[in-house]
C-alpha cells in the first residue's frame, strides 16, 4: 500500500511545486484504502469540495494529509474554524508527519498586525480564527488574491448568518481560482430545515459533495477484511436500579405528556422518551417553543427544564456512585423548595410531587444506608392524636399494599455477615446501618481485568510474541467516571466477595457525605436565607419592628403546626406550601445521626489525616522505574479524534469500553485495519435494558438515517449557480439616489460612490457584518469609542441584544454611551435587536437574568410607618428604564428590530434617507441644546434653524431683539423665499 500511495503522490500534477521527498515517506503512513480514494478526489488543488464522513473513520488523519501535500513556502492555505484544541492537535500530527520547518501556525489575538502580515507573506500553513480574518480581509492586510485554498472545518455550522460564509464571499470576491475544501463528520446537523445540504453548499460557493457514510463500499471493504475479536458482556441492573430507572422513565414520560397537552398549537410529536436521551433534544424543544416563549407560562417552562434533569439523573444513575446520586438528588429538592433569594419557589417541578418521585427519593436512600430506631426511648405522653408519620409499621404496610416493596431490612440483613468481617468506623453513628451498593459495571470490570492478567500470562508461559503491547486501555464517557474508576481500582480488595470489593471507596464517600450533611445542617443563622429564619442582629439586639417580629412568630407557629398527609391535590396555597415543607424539611430520623457524627467530625478528621500519611520507608520498593506494560491500566475518557492518535501510541492489545460509543467502534477498526498483524481484543460492556442500550441504538440509527436523507437530497438537489461577484459590479448594482437640499430645487443626485458603513471590531462577534456585506455595502473595520456603527457623518448607531440591554442597564454603561453619542453626532440612534425566530417582544427579558440580586442582609423599611407599605420593593422594569433613558437624553431614537436581517434593512433606508444639510457632521453641545430649548419661542421645529444660525448662547444673546425675533418666528417664509431666488437663478 505504501509505495501505491508514493506513486501516486509523485504523480499527482502540483499547482507550482513538488512535494518534499521526505513528506512522501509519511503520507501513506496509517492510511487505508478508502482514505487514498478521497484524497485521489480532493487533492487537485484547481477543484472545491464538501466532505462529509462518518465520526471515527480518520476525518483529521484525511486532513492532515491533504494539508502535508500543500506544505511549502510559495503556498498559502489557510485553516478556519479550528478550536484551539484542533489546532494543537493539528500541529502535533503535521510534526510527526514531517512537517516542523515551519509547519502549521496560529494567528490568536496577541499577535500584532505588523506580524499578522509579515506572516502571510512568508506564506506556509496557517490556522487563524474566522473573525481575525474578516478583518484582516477587509482592511487588506491579507492578500486574497494570493491564498492557495481554504480548509474550513466544521462546515456543518455553516449559516448565512455565520462568519465563514461572510470569509468565503470576501475569498471569491477577489480569488477566483483558490481552492476551498469543506469537511464535516456530524451529519445529524444537516438534517433540520428545507435542503440543509443545498443551503450549505450555496453559503460555501461549491458544487461537489463527497459523502462516506460507514455502510459505504469502499469502507466496508476497507474494515470488514481484518476485525477485532469483540466480547460484549451485557449487565442487568441491580433491583433497586431497576426501580430507579423505571420510576424515571415513568417520570420523563409524564412530563412529555403533561408538555404536549399544555402546548396543543406547536407541532410537539418528534417528542418522545427514545429523543429525550440525547443532549440535542433540550435545543429542539426549545428551538420549537422559541416563537412563543414569552407566551408559555411558568410551568411549561417548568416542564422543559425538567427534561433536561430527568435526562442527565438517567445518565448519573449509571455512572455515578451511590452517595453521589444521592446527594445530587438532595440538591434538586432543596433548589426546588427555595429560590436564589431564599424565598419559597411559587413554581415546583410537577415530576417531584408524583408517586414515582418518591420511590426515586427512598430506594436511592436505601442504597446508601439504613436508619434503625433506637429501642432507647422515652415512654412518649398519651394523647388522643396519632401522629402518623411516626409510625413506621403502618408506611411499611401502606407501602406494600401500593406495591412499593420495602428491601431495606433485606439489603441489612443479606449484607449483616459481610459487614461482620470489617471493623465498624468510629465515625459511624451507632444507628446507622450502610449498605453501600456498589455498581454492577465495577465487579464486571474487575472480573474482566482478571481475565486479561491471565491471558497475558498464559501467552508468557506459550512464549507467544505478538505485536502491541499489553497496556489495558479502559475508556469511560466522562473525566468524572475515569476519576471514580480510578480510585476504585486503587482502592479495590480482591479477597472479599463480589459487591464489596469497593467498599473502602464507599466508605470514604458515606464519611464526606455525612460530613457535608451535618455541615448543612449546622450551618450559622447568619448564612441560610434571610425568609426562612427569624430576622435577628448578630449582637442579640432585635431592631425590627414589631409587625415583622409578630409575622415571624407566626410563620414559625405554622411551621410547627404542619403534619404530614398522604393524598390530596395540591391545588390550594396551604397544600403546596405543605408539600413544599414536606420536600425540604431534614428527616427526623436523621437529626440524631447527624447530630452523633457532626460530635464525632473531629475523630473522623484526625483518622483520615492518619490515613493519609506517607508509609514507611520500609514499605517502599528498593529500586524505582517505569510500570512494565501488562502492570498498566490506562482509565480515559472519550475525546475527539485525538483518540487515534493515542491508540497509534500506546498500541493496547486489551482495550475495554466501559461505556458504549459508536465513534470510538469505528476508531477501533479503522486502528485495527491499520494494524493487520495486531490481535486486539475489545470488552464491549452495556448496561441490558436500560437508557444506555436505547441510546447507543438510537444514535446508530439516526446517524444512518441522516446519511440515507442526505444522499436523497444530493441526488434530486439543484446546484445554485455562483455568479462572480468583483468590486467594479457591485458598484453599479450599490448606486444611491439621495435628494440634496444644497441642490437647488432639490433636484436629484445620483451617487456612484457604493455606501459604506463604519464597524467597531468588537462587533464582529455578531452576524450583522456579514448581512451588511451581503447587502451590497462596504464594510469598514476600526476602533471606535463611541458607537458600534456608522452610518453617516451624522448618524451613530449603539447596537444592543436584549441580554447586553439588561447588563448595560444595571452596570450603567449605557448612559455613558447615550451621553457621548449625543455630544459627537447629531443624531444619536440607540438600536435594540431581538434574535431570529424568537419573540419580538420586551416580555422575553423577564428571562434574562440579573446578576444584581437582594442580599437580604438588611431588613426593608417602612416609609411613614403605614402597615401597608409593601415587605420588598421590586426593581424598575426594561420599560421604566427605557423611558427614563429617553428623558435624560431627549435627542437619542430608539429603534426596534425583530433579527439582524431587519437590522440590515434598517441601516439601508437610513443611508438612503440621509439629507446633507450644511450642518453635516457638525456635533451639538448637550447642555447648550437643552438651554436653547427652554427660551420661548423655540419649538422642536425651529431649534435647529436656529442653532444652525449662532455658534454659541453667548452669540445668541447678543442679538437685536427686533431682528431675532422677526427671524426665528419666520424662518419657513424666509427659507422659501429663500429657495425660490436659487430656482430663478
Amino acid at each position: 500500500m505504501r509505495s501505491s500511495v508514493a506513486t501516486f503522490l509523485r504523480e499527482t500534477p502540483k499547482p507550482k511545486n513538488k512535494v518534499d521527498a521526505g513528506c512522501q515517506k509519511n503520507v501513506a503512513w496509517g492510511l487505508l484504502a478508502f482514505h487514498h480514494a478521497i484524497l485521489e478526489e480532493i487533492h487537485d488543488p484547481s477543484t472545491s469540495q464538501f466532505v462529509l464522513l462518518a465520526r471515527g473513520l480518520g476525518l483529521r488523519k484525511i486532513v492532515c494529509t491533504l494539508m502535508q501535500i500543500y506544505d511549502q513556502s510559495t503556498n498559502l492555505v489557510l485553516l478556519v474554524n479550528a478550536s484551539s484544541e484542533e489546532e494543537a492537535a493539528i500541529g502535533e500530527e503535521l510534526s510527526i508527519m514531517g512537517c516542523r520547518r515551519p509547519g502549521l501556525r496560529a494567528v490568536d489575538y496577541e499577535m500584532g498586525k505588523k506580524d499578522r502580515q509579515d506572516l502571510y507573506k512568508s506564506g506556509g500553513l496557517i490556522s487563524i480564527t474566522s473573525r481575525i480574518l474578516v478583518v484582516d480581509m477587509l482592511q487588506s492586510d491579507l492578500p486574497t488574491e494570493l491564498v492557495t485554498g481554504l480548509l474550513v472545518l466544521h462546515a456543518e455550522k455553516v449559516t448565512a448568518l455565520s462568519l465563514e460564509a461572510f470569509i468565503v464571499r470576501l475569498y471569491r470576491e477577489k480569488n477566483s481560482t483558490g481552492f476551498l475544501k469543506a469537511f464535516s463528520d456530524q451529519p445529524e446537523h444537516i438534517t433540520s430545515g428545507l435542503s440543509p445540504l443545498r443551503n450549505i453548499m450555496k453559503e460555501l460557493q461549491l458544487s461537489t459533495v463527497l459523502i462516506y457514510p460507514r455502510f459505504h463500499q469502499a469502507v466496508k471493504d476497507s474494515l470488514e477484511r481484518k476485525r477485532a475479536d469483540v466480547v460484549e458482556l451485557y449487565q442487568p441492573m441491580t433491583e433497586s436500579m431497576k426501580e430507579i430507572h423505571g420510576a424515571l422513565v415513568q417520570c420523563m414520560s409524564t412530563t412529555l405528556a403533561e408538555l404536549k397537552r399544555s402546548n396543543t398549537t406547536l407541532d410537539l410529536d418528534d417528542l418522545n422518551v427514545e429523543n429525550a436521551y440525547f443532549r440535542s433534544f433540550d435545543a429542539i424543544v426549545r428551538r420549537q417553543l422559541d416563537p412563543v416563549w414569552h407566551k408559555v407560562g411558568p410551568r411549561t417552562k417548568q416542564l422543559v427544564s425538567d427534561l433536561a434533569t430527568l435526562r442527565r439523573l438517567l445518565t448519573y444513575l449509571l455512572n455515578y456512585d451511590p452517595l453521589a446520586f444521592h446527594a445530587y438528588l438532595e440538591t434538586i429538592v432543596a433548589s426546588n423548595a427555595q429560590s436564589a433569594a431564599g424565598n419559597p419557589r411559587q413554581n415546583q417541578s410537577p415530576w417531584l410531587l408524583t408517586d414515582a418521585a418518591h420511590i426515586i427519593f427512598q430506594t436511592a436512600k436505601r442504597r446508601c444506608y439504613v436508619i434503625r430506631e433506637a429501642r432507647e426511648r422515652a415512654t412518649p405522653v398519651p394523647t388522643d392524636v396519632i401522629e402518623i408519620s411516626d409510625d413506621e409499621d403502618a408506611w411499611e404496610a401502606l407501602e406494600e399494599a401500593e406495591g412499593f416493596i420495602h428491601r431495606a431490612s433485606d439489603l441489612v440483613n443479606r449484607t449483616n455477615d459481610q459487614t461482620k468481617k470489617h471493623s465498624r468506623p468510629a465515625w459511624l453513628p451507632k444507628n446507622m446501618e450502610p449498605v453501600l451498593e456498589e455498581l454492577p459495571k465495577w465487579h464486571l470490570l474487575a472480573e474482566t481485568l482478571k481475565e486479561i492478567e491471565e491471558e497475558m500470562i498464559r501467552q508468557d508461559s506459550l512464549s507467544i510474541t505478538t505485536r502491541g503491547n499489553n497496556v489495558v486501555l479502559v475508556m469511560t464517557s466522562s473525566a468524572q467516571t475515569s476519576s471514580l474508576l480510578s480510585e476504585y481500582l486503587a482502592s479495590m480488595n480482591p479477597d472479599t466477595p463480589p459487591g464489596q470489593q469497593g467498599r473502602r471507596l464507599l466508605e470514604d464517600r458515606l464519611r464526606l457525605y455525612l460530613y457535608w450533611k451535618s455541615r448543612l445542617a449546622t450551618r450559622p443563622a447568619e448564612t441560610r436565607p434571610t425568609s426562612t429564619t427569624i430576622h435577628e442582629d448578630p449582637s442579640g439586639v432585635d431592631e425590627l419592628s414589631p409587625a415583622l417580629r409578630k409575622k415571624d412568630r407566626e410563620r414559625a407557629e405554622r411551621a410547627a403546626s404542619r403534619r404530614r398527609i398522604r393524598g390530596g391535590a395540591p391545588g390550594t396555597v396551604n397544600a403546596s406550601a405543605q408539600r413544599q415543607d414536606q420536600i425540604s424539611a431534614l428527616p427526623r430520623d436523621e437529626e440524631g445521626v447527624l447530630a452523633e457524627f457532626h460530635q464525632n467530625s473531629e475523630l473522623a478528621l484526625a483518622l483520615s489525616l492518619e490515613a493519609s500519611l506517607p508509609p514507611d520507608e520500609a514499605e517502599f520498593e528498593p529500586t524505582y522505574g517505569l510500570l512494565v506494560p501488562s502492570q498498566t491500566v490506562i482509565v480515559r475518557a472519550y475525546a475527539d479524534d485525538s483518540d487515534d492518535r493515542m491508540l497509534a501510541e500506546l498500541q493496547p492489545r486489551f482495550i475495554v469500553m466501559y461505556e458504549p460509543n459508536q465513534d470510538f467502534v469505528r476508531r477501533i477498526e479503522v486502528y485495527k485495519a491499520s494494524n493487520p498483524g495486531l490481535a486486539v481484543r475489545v470488552y464491549f460492556m452495556v448496561y441490558q435494558t436500560t437508557a444506555e442500550e436505547h441510546k447507543y441504538l438510537a444514535s446508530l440509527r439516526k446517524e444512518k438515517d441522516a446519511f440515507e436523507r442526505l444522499i436523497r437530497e444530493r441526488g434530486t438537489m439543484l446546484l445554485p449557480i455562483h455568479e462572480s461577484h468583483g468590486a467594479a459590479s457591485d458598484v453599479g448594482e450599490a448606486i444611491i439616489k439621495t435628494i440634496s437640499s444644497r441642490v437647488a430645487g432639490g433636484r436629484t443626485e445620483l451617487s456612484t460612490e457604493q455606501s459604506r458603513v463604519i464597524v467597531d471590531m468588537r462587533e464582529f462577534r455578531s452576524t450583522l457584518p456579514s448581512l451588511l456585506h451581503a447587502s451590497k455595502m462596504v464594510v469598514v473595520p476600526a476602533t471606535l469609542t463611541v458607537g458600534d456603527y456608522i452610518l453617516t457623518p451624522d448618524i451613530c448607531v449603539e447596537r444592543k441584544s436584549v441580554p447586553d440591554l439588561v447588563s448595560s442597564f444595571n452596570s450603567g454603561r449605557l448612559y455613558t454611551q447615550c451621553e457621548l453619542m449625543s455630544v459627537h453626532y447629531k443624531q444619536p440612534i440607540l438600536l435594540i435587536e431581538f434574535e431570529e425566530q424568537k419573540s419580538f417582544s420586551l416580555e422575553i427579558v423577564q428571562d434574562v437574568k440579573s446578576y444584581a440580586r437582594p442580599t437580604g442582609k438588611y431588613p426593608t423599611k417602612k416609609s411613614g410607618g403605614s402597615s401597608t407599605a409593601p415587605e420588598t420593593s421590586q426593581p424598575p422594569s426594561i420599560q421604566q428604564k427605557l423611558v427614563l433613558l429617553t428623558l435624560a437624553f431627549p435627542r437619542v431614537r430608539i429603534l426596534w428590530s425583530s433579527s439582524p436581517y431587519a437590522t440590515a434593512d434598517i441601516f439601508k433606508d437610513l443611508k438612503a434617507n440621509a439629507h446633507s444639510d450644511p450642518a453635516a457632521g457638525q456635533g451639538t453641545h448637550g447642555p447648550a441644546e437643552e438651554l436653547v430649548r427652554t427660551l420661548p419661542g423655540i419649538t422642536a421645529k425651529n431649534a435647529g434653524y436656529v442653532m444652525s444660525h449662532v455658534r454659541s448662547v453667548r452669540e445668541l444673546c447678543e442679538l437685536q431683539l427686533e431682528q431675532t425675533c422677526w427671524e426665528f418666528l419666520h424662518w419657513e417664509s424666509h427659507l422659501e423665499s429663500y429657495q425660490s431666488d436659487q430656482i430663478v437663478r
